[in-house]
């Protein structure tokens, strides 16, 4: 296997295992929902993207085939980490604005202005209970 192929793999393995490490990190030690999602939604994605694609170079060094499934897993959670992670915002700041959440930490409630005109926020649409 070429040097600069080893050196970039193992680049990429070091770099994924700082991400993600950094990911876990901020996931155990951030205060609230809000915060804890950018663990594992920004570094801990781009920890474990860079270790496919480490996986990516090495593979065909090392037996000469290349395979599409680090390729499709790598853009499966680069599509799916975004979205879930949106949809767990979304309903976390429905339950903090219907008074639901049972450990209101962000005061989100609170904090949110008004939309102008007459728009809802897209989380909080029409089944608004009465008085909020």
């Amino acid at each position: 296997m070429a040097v600069i192929a080893e050196i970039l793999i193992a680049a990429l393995i070091v770099l994924g295992g700082a991400f993600a490490l950094i990911g876990s990190w901020g996931l155990a030690r951030l205060p609230s929902l809000m915060t804890r999602l950018h663990g594992p939604t920004k570094a801990t994605t781009l920890g474990v993207g860079s270790c496919l694609v480490a996986s990516m170079v090495y593979f065909p060094f090392q037996d000469g085939t290349w395979s599409a499934h680090e390729l499709l897993i790598t853009l499966f959670l680069f599509i799916t980490a975004p979205v879930s992670a949106n949809l767990i915002a979304k309903a976390h700041l429905h339950r903090q604005r219907t008074n639901t959440d049972v450990e209101p930490m962000d005061g989100v409630r609170d904090a949110l202005p008004e939309p102008g005109g007459d728009t809802e926020w897209a989380t909080f649409g029409v089944d608004r209970p009465e008085g909020r």
